[in-house]
């Protein structure tokens, strides 16, 4: 289930947890064992909680596999973290819930967002988080098994992607899981085995899929991001299946001319050696991370900055040079700024460069990034002085480091 689909509307539950009372605020996904919801406690503390349904068959063994796999494997920065376990008492019934850090937009949700195809910087960004994610798991013997755009999700206080949904995983040599991966991500020896399974032909003691499932559908991910398309169909092509790389040559050829080529081409040829169709020849998780793709640097495009929520906002076309050299209106602007921000959340700090890079440009850093999205809402589109507001994220750890990208158009 992914913590994704934000704010549907949903009534108003109460979780108890941990003896205190959390509101549910929405509805963020909901799967055919668990569903997830914001929370929110009375200390202003936000939350996901993912509520398996009670009297299924896959319920309480969703719950328990997902439980074992997230405590096993806690505490590296790009999994999500698990706050916790309890269990909630309604209507007579009792469910069982994970009480888990709330993560923010999904790539899944970027991909409807950015459908030209992302930038590299914010490829880059993603792949290299997910690897890490993947040479950990796969480190500690554990294969995802279901690695998708749905599931893998931007964290806006961490700055960076982690992975979510446990609930197909299992230890390499031990599959317990029949059915793994989403169709369009899924390895096609998972294909395979999902057809015996289905066929009821028992799987052989070691025939079991391993960690080079996730490497397959990570390619897919990073060529659907690349090229803005679903991939689904083309996967499912004939073509596709003689010869895949004939494929992917063509996608990167047609999408190549809005890209520098070198790195197009690191990036091509490192989902090449994610895509074999042989899971021994596909590159691991640790491998992919030392491609040349990852020593070339990158600076964010301004709609990456619109899509990443980070606790710090940057306010565009706001104020003209002749205010910033007269140190008394200087400093009234500034005073101004801080007023009219701190009406939408707790401004930690504010800064109006007074030279490039940033010159005139408005940073603002709020307590959190729930308060930076409400004002990033809230400003955009409002006039000052009969001027437009752009407001984009900033990313905080390049703030406090004092460097201000010159972002790329």
């Amino acid at each position: 289930t992914a913590v994704s689909r934000a704010d549907q509307a949903v009534q108003p539950v109460l979780f108890e947890i941990f003896g205190d009372m959390w509101t549910v605020q929405s509805r963020l996904g909901q799967g055919s064992s668990a569903s997830v919801y914001r929370v929110i406690s009375g200390r202003a503390t936000s939350a996901a909680v993912k509520e398996f349904k009670a009297d299924t068959r896959g319920g309480d063994y969703g719950y328990h596999k997902e439980r074992s796999v997230l405590e096993d494997i806690h505490g590296h920065k790009n999994i999500v973290s698990l706050y916790g376990v309890f269990t909630n008492h309604c209507g007579g019934g009792i469910t069982h819930c994970l009480l888990l850090e709330l993560l923010d937009v999904s790539v899944s949700e970027l991909l409807v967002r950015a459908q030209q195809g992302h930038s590299m910087w914010l490829i880059q960004h993603c792949a290299r988080d997910v690897l890490e994610a993947l040479a950990f798991l796969h480190r500690e013997s554990y294969v995802h098994a279901d690695l998708k755009p749905r599931n893998i999700l931007w964290s806006a206080d961490d700055e960076c992607f982690k992975l979510i949904d446990f609930g197909l995983s299992f230890k390499q040599g031990n599959q317990d899981v029949k059915y793994i991966q989403t169709d369009g991500y899924r390895a096609p020896e998972a294909e395979l085995q999902n057809r015996l399974a289905q066929a009821g032909v028992e799987m052989e003691g070691e025939s079991g899929c391993t960690a080079a499932v996730d490497l397959w559908s990570l390619g897919i991910i990073l060529m659907e991001m690349f090229s803005g398309l679903k991939l689904k169909e083309t996967i499912h092509s004939q073509e596709w299946k003689e010869n895949n790389a004939a494929v992917i040559d063509r996608i990167f050829a047609s999408n190549s001319l809005l890209c520098p080529a070198i790195p197009v081409y690191h990036l091509r040829d490192l989902i090449k050696s994610m895509l074999f169709k042989l899971p021994k020849q596909r590159c691991s998780a640790e491998g992919a991370l030392l491609s040349p793709f990852f020593s070339v640097p990158f600076a964010p495009h301004v709609e990456d900055l619109v899509l990443l929520p980070s606790p710090v906002l940057r306010l565009l076309n706001l104020i003209d040079d002749s205010h910033l050299h007269n140190e008394e209106e200087y400093e009234d602007i500034l005073e101004d700024m801080k007023e009219e921000c701190q009406k939408y959340g707790s401004v930690v700090s504010l800064l109006i460069p007074k030279e490039n890079p940033g010159k005139g440009q408005v940073f603002v850093e709020y307590v959190n990034s729930s308060d930076s999205k409400d004002a990033q809402r809230l400003l955009t589109g409002r006039t000052f002085d009969g001027k437009f507001v752009v407001a984009t994220f900033y990313p905080l750890s390049a703030y406090k480091r004092g460097y201000l990208y010159q972002t790329v158009q």
